[in-house]
């Protein structure tokens, strides 16, 4: 489709047309509309570069239970959320099953079902010679990230972390890490369990913040014993986390990436007591929510930089009927919330009016993700060249609720939130996906990014 924006409010600054030829921009000036060209009329509406969200677990299998979100309906919600590109987090498979086995069974997975484009990040559950080898195979292939846990089922000990890390230093891998000490979290549960403490506020006691600032603390020394590869740590979500991480950069490890999310800046541990177990049970994810205090310095993270990335951990499941019946013993209840849709819309809401720019909180929601993970600038900004992923945004409030989300599951984490933003209108690669609130996606039009790093 050639098609020109006219009246494009560019991140709220400069109104301007965009002219989109072959999926990509191709111009951004002034009166750019011709006879050669559709033209829509974007009528001084707020226009930023589509969201990326790298963190999400779409079809996520556990085992007993499966995210409930599949490539088409999380990126159905994505996309009513303003975000046109994931990079999704894949599940393990039985042991002894390589990395590539997974991500080719994820290809078809997402094939014909995703309406925005995407990718996968690697997943390792154990380290031997044939796992390191397919570090440059699938380096090759576009996927250029990997994750590694220091806690459940799948972590890896301290020793096959550094081969991990060593060997993408290698290779130029970007190795993306859980952070939570296991030792400490089991101990902690097995004590509160046998002193009687079943509700889901214990969730967030028996993952104090030390866990996550211990873990941080060795991944980085582990890190700067193997050269100093890129080290990004998913959803830090404590101020003694992200202390951590700015002691490494003080140290001088200049490749330690920090990852937060819109729940750990959104809500805290009260949502755990408030509403009593029924509802606290809704909010089991991990980390657990934290203390308010841990809000505010994450915040102030996004102001002084140190935070890069916000994403969503989306891995939505059921409330009625796999969450709610656990609310007697929280240890049971399946972990991961929904988030993928309200990320866009209520972090530019909160960090507008904590007098954060539009420029910034795009950086951190948009640019730095892609930069990070080998997209940029295909995709994470509106430069002539890159894919022409748009989002239109009115400027209008609007209160979020379960009645007017799009993802499969049956409850929506930010019930009642205020956004002052509402998505109107959302293009990828230059294809409309939703035109002025109506959805005109056709299933299966996106497309999977071999990402690279130049």
């Amino acid at each position: 489709m050639n098609l020109v924006i006219k009246n494009a409010n560019l991140l709220g600054n400069n109104l301007v047309d965009i002219k989109i030829q072959n999926e990509k921009i191709k111009e951004i000036g002034k009166d750019l509309y011709n006879d050669q060209y559709e033209v829509f009329d974007a009528d001084g509406k707020i226009v930023i570069p589509g969201g990326v969200d790298v963190h999400t677990h779409f079809t996520l299998d556990l085992g007993k239970y499966i995210a409930v979100d599949d490539f088409y309906t999380g990126s159905v919600a994505a996309a009513h959320g303003g975000t046109t590109t994931i990079v999704d987090h894949i599940s393990f498979g039985n042991r002894g099953t390589s990395v590539s086995d997974m991500v080719n069974k994820y290809h078809i997975k997402a094939d014909g079902n995703a309406i925005i484009d995407y990718s996968f990040h690697g997943a390792i559950q154990e380290v031997n010679d044939i796992i390191l080898d397919e570090f440059e195979s699938l380096y090759n292939e576009g996927i250029v990230s990997t994750k590694i846990y220091t806690t459940y089922g799948g972590k890896i000990d301290d020793s096959s972390i550094l081969k991990v890390l060593q060997k993408a230093k290698e290779v130029g891998t970007v190795v993306c890490v859980h952070c939570e000490n296991d030792g400490m979290i089991l101990e902690l549960r097995d004590q509160a369990q046998k002193a009687g403490h079943n509700e889901p506020i214990y969730h967030a006691y028996t993952r104090p913040d030390v866990t996550e600032a211990e873990a941080i603390n060795r991944l980085s020394y582990l890190s700067e014993l193997a050269g100093d590869p890129t080290l990004y740590i998913v959803h830090t979500s404590t101020e003694a986390g992200l202390n951590e991480i700015k002691a490494a950069r003080a140290r001088g490890l200049k490749n330690i990436h920090c990852e937060t999310c819109t729940q750990y800046l959104l809500l805290d541990e009260s949502k755990l007591i408030d509403g009593g177990n029924s509802e606290g049970i809704k909010y089991i994810c991990a980390p657990p929510l934290r203390k308010k205090s841990d809000n505010e310095a994450l915040w102030e993270g996004i102001i002084k930089g140190d935070v890069e990335v916000v994403a969503t951990d989306h891995c939505p499941f059921f409330y009625e009927k796999e969450k709610l019946p656990f609310k007697d013993d929280f240890y049971s209840c399946p972990g991961g919330i929904p988030g993928v849709e309200e990320r866009v819309e209520l972090i530019l809401t909160e960090g507008m009016k904590r007098g954060i720019s539009m420029e910034r909180l795009i950086e951190v929601l948009v640019e730095n993700p892609a930069k990070i993970f080998g997209m940029y600038p295909k995709k994470g900004i509106l430069s002539p060249g890159s894919d022409a992923d748009i989002v239109i945004l009115e400027e209008k409030p609007y209160t979020i609720t379960q009645s007017n989300r799009h993802s499969k599951v049956d409850y929506t984490t930010y019930e009642g939130f205020a956004s002052d933003f509402k998505v109107n209108t959302v293009l990828s690669r230059g294809q409309f996906l939703i035109k002025n609130n109506d959805y005109v996606a056709n299933k299966g039009q996106g497309k999977f990014i071999k990402r690279i790093f130049k």
